[in-house]
């Protein structure tokens, strides 16, 4: 993890979200402290992953044959 003051992170922000973006983590700092204040991490998994069964035997759905969606796009899969 890098560590980079707030005024560090203004002058450089471009190269800071590209850093961050190909997995790189910061640590901001307070300019005169340099106290900690905050952290810009990349998004570790920007899709829903949906685990099919989970609801097993808790809920059910049932769509009518003459439905104009299909299992698979009421699921969003």
């Amino acid at each position: 993890m890098k560590a980079m003051t707030i005024s560090d992170v203004e002058r450089n922000f471009s190269d800071v979200l590209f850093q961050v973006k190909n997995g790189e983590k910061f640590q901001i700092l307070q300019d005169n402290l340099k106290k900690p204040v905050a952290m810009i991490v990349p998004i570790e998994n920007d899709t829903i992953s949906r685990r099919i069964g989970i609801l097993d035997g808790k809920a059910k759905f049932t769509i009518n044959e003459d439905s104009k969606i299909s299992e698979k796009e009421f699921l969003g899969l």
